[in-house]
């Protein structure tokens, strides 16, 4: 039996390619959620009701806030949250909760991006409560609030009928929240959901994020259910 060649190293150029291509891709899949938050955005009306889950310094709450729907913000860095603070302080429509939203309630270790005390504005939107993240400092870390995401909804779309957009950027947290919202049918109490999944950032959970991509793709709409926010 004849064993295969082991693959060749990557030149240099090659490497640059990949990284390119990557890039690229990126780039593409940014300019494609803008223009996906900009169709929701131009669908929301005053008294419908958006949840910003990892608001970090609020840029997309902004742009939900200025449709003059009803948003809660959720973010559980201390430092983003003084940011979203100062910056939402005069909207009547906006509600502020400094915690992180799980599948479960209780108090969560929040872990900050290496290098954090030298860029803050810039490392916190990787703090995680998740572990095994990369380039995540496990060492350091703040004790925060985490709140059962399932029970907001449930809450929710008991008082209002429906939640109109929920926007999910929580570093890996969405994959237990999503994974329960499937089991306990909750996508119904929400008229389009958009997560930005991390499984690049957590190698070992990417075995579920792929199986979750498959469950949520055989039952949902990209209109409705959208994993692919950046």
């Amino acid at each position: 039996m004849t064993l295969p060649l082991p693959e060749a190293p990557k030149t240099d150029g090659e490497l640059q390619a990949d990284k390119i291509i990557r890039r690229h891709k990126r780039n593409l899949r940014k300019a494609s959620a803008e223009g996906f938050l900009r169709g929701v955005c131009a669908m929301l009306r005053p008294g419908d009701l958006a949840l910003d889950c990892g608001a970090n310094m609020g840029v997309v709450t902004a742009q939900l806030a200025a449709t003059g729907a009803d948003v809660i913000a959720y973010e559980p860095d201390p430092f983003a949250f003084a940011r979203l603070c100062e910056r939402f302080a005069d909207h009547a429509n906006v509600i502020l909760v400094n915690a992180a939203v799980g599948a479960t309630a209780g108090t969560v270790r929040l872990m900050r991006a290496e290098g954090f005390d030298d860029n803050p504005e810039g490392a916190s939107v990787k703090s995680t409560i998740l572990d095994g993240g990369r380039a995540i400092d496990a060492s350091t870390g703040v004790e925060v609030n985490c709140l059962d995401f399932t029970e907001i909804l449930r809450r929710e779309a008991l008082a209002r009928g429906t939640i109109a957009f929920v926007k999910m950027d929580i570093e890996g947290a969405e994959l237990d929240i999503l994974e329960e919202m499937h089991r306990q049918d909750l996508f119904g109490t929400v008229r389009c959901l958009v997560a930005e999944t991390h499984e690049r950032k957590f190698k070992a959970l990417r075995p579920r994020f792929r199986q979750l991509r498959r469950d949520l793709g055989a039952t949902y709409g990209p209109g409705h259910v959208n994993l692919d926010w950046i």
